[in-house]
């Protein structure tokens, strides 16, 4: 694994390539917040890939861990139930100050799901939040609801860890170890299963353009 770092910003960009161990991430991510809420470090957006695992979070039901002997199962303290990180899944990781945005967890949330949906936009793709299902969703033919970018997210000190996931091209079969997000009635989908041939570096320029117009210093 290898990062490259883009510091020129007031949020420092770091990427990726390769598939970083969730441990060594986790550990990263905690460290990072510490130094932010003390000023120490600027804020940052982390662009990466995990090897396949499930995550568990807080409100996490054992009884949805459907094949617990699949693949690592982590116990992280980011909100939500499990859910599944592999390659072919664009993770950001944005440590944030909000001591600085308004103090607003909720608004911080909103504009999460907004920054994945204005980018799946860009790429044609017409993404949606629902109240109550924290995530973004598509509606395919016959109004059956998918989901196609998980939110989790952790504070500390005002400082957030953990962030989103897209599903750009993973093999969707291995969320069936899992209830991702403990909802049953809908499923999983990525740009790749809805017909978008989109790389990882197509998806990150978005990314990055949307988030400069979405988070300013206050959301």
């Amino acid at each position: 694994m290898t990062s490259v770092i883009f510091n020129d910003a007031p949020v420092t960009w770091r990427q990726s390539d390769g598939l970083t161990p969730y441990p060594q991430a986790h550990d990263y991510m905690k460290d990072k917040a510490l130094k932010i809420a003390t000023e120490a470090a600027k804020e940052e957006v982390w662009l990466l890939e995990h090897p396949p695992l499930y995550t568990a979070g807080t409100s996490a039901n054992k009884s949805d861990l459907v094949e617990p002997d699949k693949f690592e199962v982590f116990q992280t303290g980011r909100g939500g139930q499990y859910t599944y990180h592999g390659p072919g899944q664009r993770v950001a990781y944005v440590m944030l100050d909000l001591r600085k945005r308004g103090r607003d967890v909720a608004a911080f949330v909103r504009t999460l799901e907004q920054w994945v949906i204005n980018s799946l936009a860009e790429f044609n793709i017409t993404a949606e939040r629902r109240c109550g299902r924290v995530g973004v969703w598509v509606v395919r033919e016959g109004g059956r609801e998918e989901k196609i970018a998980a939110i989790g997210v952790r504070l500390k000190k005002w400082v957030s860890f953990h962030g989103i996931s897209i599903n750009v091209n993973p093999d969707l079969s291995h969320f069936g170890g899992i209830v991702p997000c403990g909802i049953t009635e809908h499923g999983v989908t990525s740009l790749s299963d809805l017909g978008v041939a989109a790389s990882m570096a197509d998806l990150d320029a978005v990314l990055k353009t949307q988030f400069a117009r979405l988070f300013s210093p206050t959301f």
